[in-house]
């Protein structure tokens, strides 16, 4: 027993006990990460199936539909998410040499850069709903807005785009939430010192994490909005 307790005590504090070294931990969260992350891949995969059906079913539909939808707001938020991961990827570096400063600023901006994401979804949902543009029984498009005339998209299967545009979005959009929450609390730990060369575990598997939501935007923003 006396054995056992001293060996932990020489454990670093972020090294847990069940781990032998840090390199142990550091790959044994890596592969964790990446089998949620292949579970977040199956889960986009199954809604992407039905979008190309529904395309093949229907394509002068979605093609019209798709005109709804604001290619400059797609198009600024694929610029934001693309500059967020590149911050998460410096601040990868940083954490690596010990830089806690620039950790700091890096983490920083992406949770920003997420938040300018979020707000433009607002405005692109609300824009929608007060028109009558909701997934679902709900669909009753009305109004003229950026030269529609939402009436004209009140036709059979346009809910079906809708419904598929809301689905897809809303549960990145929920994604990116969670991947502002995850950065939050790690940089509040990296604001008093917890990363370093020798652990920072935390910044890397929620950095490939956000990685994967980029991905699967830079797939939404040209299905749904360019094509």
């Amino acid at each position: 027993m006396a054995h056992t307790e001293a060996a932990h005590a020489d454990h670093p504090t972020h090294l847990q006990h069940h781990f032998v070294s840090t390199e142990q931990q550091f790959d044994a969260s890596k592969m964790g990460m990446w089998l949620f992350l292949v579970t977040e891949i199956l889960l986009f995969s199954g809604m992407f199936v039905a979008y190309t059906v529904y395309r093949l079913w229907h394509p002068e539909v979605f093609a019209h539909s798709a005109e709804l939808l604001d290619w400059r707001l797609g198009g600024l938020n694929t610029i934001v998410l693309l500059a967020s991961s590149f911050t998460v990827a410096m601040g990868v570096h940083y954490a690596q040499t010990d830089n806690r400063r620039k950790l700091v600023l890096n983490l920083a901006l992406t949770i920003l850069f997420a938040g300018v994401f979020m707000v433009v979804k607002y405005f692109e949902y609300t824009g929608k709903f007060a028109h009558g543009v909701f997934p679902g029984v709900n669909f009753e498009p009305q109004g003229v807005a950026g030269g529609h005339d939402y009436a004209e998209y009140n036709i059979p299967y346009a809910a079906q785009f809708f419904s598929i545009y809301f689905v897809m979005t809303g549960i990145h959009g929920f994604h990116v939430l969670i991947g502002m929450i995850a950065f939050a609390v790690i940089l509040r730990r990296a604001a008093r010192g917890d990363y370093s060369h020798e652990y920072y575990t935390p910044v890397e598997i929620t950095g490939l994490y956000w990685h994967l939501v980029d991905v699967i935007w830079i797939f939404l923003f040209p299905l749904l909005y360019l094509i």
